[in-house]
């Protein structure tokens, strides 16, 4: 999964359903947004929110990390 895809999913969490989640809570919504999970039902778990606060800011200023 591309760390682009997983900061995209990081940030419309926070700003679409205000939950924060570190990269790998987000993982499931990342794969179901980035159109990686195409068929049949599909349930996704986000969890975790021991995310760094300047890693969050930064992703959700748009910030690509290294």
């Amino acid at each position: 999964m591309p760390l682009a895809d997983v900061e995209d999913a990081v940030r419309s969490l926070v700003r679409q359903a205000r939950i924060v989640a570190e990269g790998a809570g987000a993982l499931s919504a990342a794969a179901i947004w980035s159109g990686r999970v195409t068929s049949g039902n599909v349930v996704g778990v986000v969890s975790g929110g021991n995310i760094d606060p300047g890693v969050l800011a930064g992703i959700l200023q748009g910030t690509r990390l290294p």
